[in-house]
């Protein structure tokens, strides 16, 4: 658990200024144009049982006509009545989660109103561009008189990416009293219907101190998060907007699909150091509904496993509040939602094209993980090649991750309690047996297990069990690699071998040597008992060639137990 989600505090007056409280459940599952009534249903079904803390529903207010997804995103007047559902089933659901321990974040729209010309809401509301009787007249936008549709057109400018409008949308004049009453009486009736959270879309295009001023008027202080794309060389930074709540970090979505694609996971330790909105303010994700469709994340066609891979990364790591996306197929990335939008995960039901990734067994088995683990510090961090991490939140729970295309023999230190524990990657558990494997941990805290490739392991002390367990791990020598080597800065030294352990001569799934008592470069590596091996220290230069050592290649056999020290000079 981060510190950015809050258990939500009834009060009035003074709310905004007093602390937010931690919560104990903080997986946000993104339900992306789910109807009301289907999440009324899903929320009993599994969101609640499985532990997810939130639910992120789509706007619930009217908007234009259409079949598209993004006509949700295009309101025209505050009734609740839209392609979800009414104003009673949308309540119905939400009292309904509640029951089931799931709190709701409703999409909200501060931003805008609709772009289209004229027409009628969903709900029968006749608008015009600038005029919605009874809501807002013209004086109520911005008219930034940029171009013909007062776009915006210079992201450098941040008085420009505040006051302009945003692909023709009715920009809403965010500055002035009447349209911050206006929003806050519709945020507030939301409130009203149990609404717990607000995820504020296209934060960015508001001033942040508009966004504190409506903030400051709602009856109660809801979790808030804020859509803040960033972006190279642009005015408006997520970092402006961390005052009034959390702020989703799309550079953690970026860095994740490029890390698991390409440039490896064991860059992916530290996200409080890059200039990011830090962990305690943002709400992250793999893949959102934009991301999906612009190709700026992974999603459920990327290769090998990898989706499934980076969102228990997400689950397992202590940075931010986790958003799960649970959506569907589409042929045209304008495409809404299958099934008349009442979602479906049953067996009969995949024909009606619901992807359903917050039922995946890796995924909801990782959402008890992150509950089980808390705010727990990150520890014990290893990543013996570029796609291999593991990793331990204290004594409460353990990950290893490979994401390569051979296996990856153990031991690991855990750092848990010894004893028997369900793999959650598998499934849940239940009542002690698991319904997938299990994993003893010796007293020494250490696992022996064979992740196969483009898999993982996840363990938590939430999740004990012994249903098919795996045999009593065979013993490993502990191969320990010291290589006295001087490098310029920018270089490292590597290991590689004939064994599946030290990358099967491949550069790429080579072994990093620590360089901490430089000019030895030092690595552990465990392998069996009793096996004769080849191998070679190679050098990455800062260009990321690689220089192999001059031959022969070296050979080295393993004792039957113990400790195997290697220590060698780069030739």
């Amino acid at each position: 658990m981060t510190l950015s989600l809050f258990t939500i505090l009834a009060f009035a007056a003074l709310a905004h200024c007093m602390p937010f409280e931690p919560a104990s459940k903080v997986v946000i599952a993104q339900m992306f144009e789910w109807t009301w009534d289907s999440l009324a249903a899903e929320c009993t079904k599994f969101l609640g049982p499985a532990g997810y803390g939130f639910v992120q529903v789509s706007p619930p207010q009217e908007h234009i006509q259409g079949d598209q997804w993004w006509t949700d995103y295009q309101p025209v007047s505050y009734f609740l009545t839209s392609k979800r559902g009414n104003r009673t089933q949308f309540e119905n659901m939400v009292n309904t989660c509640h029951v089931s321990g799931v709190k709701v974040i409703a999409d909200t729209l501060w931003n805008h109103m609709s772009g289209a010309a004229s027409g009628f809401g969903v709900g029968g509301s006749s608008f015009t561009h600038y005029d919605y009787p009874g809501i807002y007249q013209l004086q109520d936008f911005h008219h930034c008189g940029l171009n013909p549709r007062d776009n915006i057109e210079h992201y450098d400018n941040a008085h420009e990416v505040w006051t302009c409008q945003l692909d023709g949308l009715a920009d809403l004049a965010t500055d002035t009293e009447y349209v911050r009453w206006r929003l806050a009486e519709y945020s507030n009736d939301l409130i009203s219907l149990g609404v717990d959270g607000l995820r504020l879309d296209a934060s960015k295009h508001i001033h942040p101190d508009d966004i504190a001023n409506i903030s400051s008027r709602l009856t109660i202080r809801p979790y808030i998060t804020q859509e803040v794309i960033w972006g190279d060389n642009n005015a408006v930074t997520p970092d402006m907007y961390t005052k009034n709540g959390d702020v989703q970090e799309f550079r953690f979505t970026y860095t994740v699909k490029y890390a698991f694609l390409r440039d490896g996971i064991a860059s992916l330790q530290d996200f409080d150091n890059r200039g990011w909105v830090a962990g305690w303010g943002a709400n992250n994700f793999v893949a959102n509904h934009d991301t999906e469709r612009s190709g700026d994340s992974l999603n459920v066609y990327s290769p090998s496993n990898i989706y499934t891979l980076a969102t228990v990364f997400s689950l397992a790591h202590p940075y931010g509040t986790p958003t799960i996306l649970s959506s569907y197929s589409f042929s045209d990335i304008k495409s809404g939602s299958p099934n008349g939008g009442y979602g479906s995960c049953w067996e009969s039901a995949k024909i009606s094209r619901w992807f359903c990734q917050h039922r995946w067994p890796a995924i909801a088995g990782m959402v008890g993980f992150r509950n089980n683990v808390g705010n727990a510090p990150l520890t014990g961090w290893i990543s013996p090649s570029s796609q291999q991490i593991a990793f331990a939140r204290g004594d409460l729970g353990f990950v290893a991750i490979n994401n390569q295309d051979n296996q990856w023999a153990g031991p690991f230190a855990t750092g848990l309690p010894t004893g028997w524990y369900c793999n959650v990657i598998d499934g849940p558990s239940s009542m002690g047996n698991c319904s997938g494997t299990a994993f003893w941990v010796g007293s020494d805290g250490r696992l022996t297990a064979t992740i196969g490739q483009r898999q993982a392991i996840a363990l938590h002390t939430g999740a004990l069990g012994t249903a098919n367990p795996t045999p009593d791990p065979a013993p490993q020598v502990s191969v320990l690699f010291s290589e006295t080597a001087t490098t310029t800065n920018g270089e490292n030294i590597f290991v590689a071998g004939n064994v599946p352990q030290l990358g099967q001569w491949d550069p790429s799934n080579a072994i990093r040597l620590d360089p901490t008592s430089y000019p030895v470069w030092g690595a552990t590596v465990y392998l069996p008992p009793n096996i004769t091996f080849e191998y070679k220290f190679l050098r990455k230069e800062a260009n990321g060639n690689f220089v192999w050592e001059s031959d022969p290649n070296r050979q080295a056999t393993t004792p039957l137990s113990g400790v195997f020290p290697i220590v060698t000079n780069w030739r």
